[in-house]
């Protein structure tokens, strides 16, 4: 399933800044509950915490530690579990599959939404929710209603999934942690983004994000069109940045000269592509370039983003060196029904 983009967009700064502001205040958190026949008294979550902007513009308060975390998709549970807070991870995903602990999670959200029951069973001091409509609007406003602090997040670009990792480090009390993990992610994403630009070719690359009903291609402005840029390819995108259905008509008119298939986990393969009626007149298909990868790691917005990025550098430069990443061998399953890559399941 696609979703559609926000209208909301964050102010962007290049790194090393951030479009975040990530500690706007240290508080001291004295709240009162009002009691029958109007006494006060002081409510047990009386915490020292921190307040945060998400990237929806919200002020957020959590505590300093929090010890009961819940997360709305797999890549904050990823970037929880790398930041060495898994065991205060309390609830996840359906999706949610690494690490291999992340599965036993209690499930508080699938595709239909938020489990809100589970949520309350829970009594979570964090959730951390996805923006761009993964986690419905109508749920975090609820979350919020019952006094539960929301985080939410949405990466738009690669800069942006390290921006988000630091904000959920300072969130979850990981702030230091974080900013390790960004640091060795931006050294590994530099060594991928110099070795394509010494290649000198950056081909026209279309990103098959999914193939039924319709053929999907990244959006103009999205997550996965810059990273076919960051990988060296000229990412062939739709003409909206709302819209990823692409007609076969304009995808011919493109002429990709590398079609990349992110639903080969699903069950496409490469010569399931180029047999498609009207494709074989597209470079690509007539140069037998047509490669599948492992959508999930280039997709999914999380700590093991710069091995996708090297994983999609190599489908479109197969010729490409990169000492330090081994190379990972793209899947092409053949159970399962063809359709969407991982995009809804970030």
């Amino acid at each position: 399933m696609i979703r559609a983009r926000s209208t909301q967009t964050p102010t962007a700064s290049a790194r090393p800044g951030s479009f975040h502001v990530r500690r706007l205040a240290t508080t001291v958190l004295l709240l009162a509950l009002a009691l029958p026949g109007g006494a006060l008294a002081q409510s047990p979550s009386v915490a020292a915490g921190v307040t945060l902007v998400d990237d929806e513009g919200t002020s957020v308060t959590v505590p300093a530690h929090p010890e009961r975390i819940i997360s709305l998709s797999p890549a904050n549970t990823e970037i929880v579990f790398a930041l060495g807070a898994g065991d205060r991870l309390l609830g996840g995903t359906d999706f949610d599959d690494f690490p291999a602990e992340a599965a036993a999670l209690t499930d508080v959200a699938n595709f239909n939404g938020v489990l809100m029951e589970q949520v309350v069973a829970l009594d979570p001091d964090l959730v951390l929710a996805a923006g761009n409509f993964f986690t419905p609007p109508a749920d975090i406003a609820r979350m919020r209603e019952l006094g539960y602090p929301v985080v939410v997040v949405y990466a738009a670009t690669v800069a942006e999934v390290l921006d988000d990792i630091e904000l959920i480090g300072d969130a979850v009390g990981e702030g230091a942690a974080a900013r390790d993990l960004t640091a060795s992610m931006q050294a590994r994403i530099d060594q991928v983004t110099a070795a394509v630009a010494e290649t000198g070719e950056r081909p026209r690359t279309f990103y098959q994000i999914g193939s039924e009903p319709e053929i999907y291609a990244p959006a103009p402005g999205s997550f996965v069109a810059d990273m076919v840029a960051l990988a060296g390819g000229d990412p062939i995108v739709t003409t909206d940045p709302n819209v990823f259905a692409i007609p076969v008509e304009q995808l011919v008119a493109a002429d990709p000269e590398v079609i990349v298939v992110g639903d080969a986990l699903y069950g496409i393969c490469p010569a399931d592509v180029s047999a498609r009626p009207g494709w074989s007149v597209m470079t690509a298909v007539k140069e037998d370039a047509v490669r599948p990868v492992d959508d999930t790691v280039i997709t999914r917005p999380g700590p093991r983003l710069a091995q996708g990025l090297a994983n999609l550098a190599r489908a479109i430069h197969p010729d490409l060196v990169l000492d330090s990443m081994p190379v990972v061998e793209p899947p092409c399953a053949t159970a399962g029904a063809g359709g969407m890559g991982s995009v809804a399941a970030r």
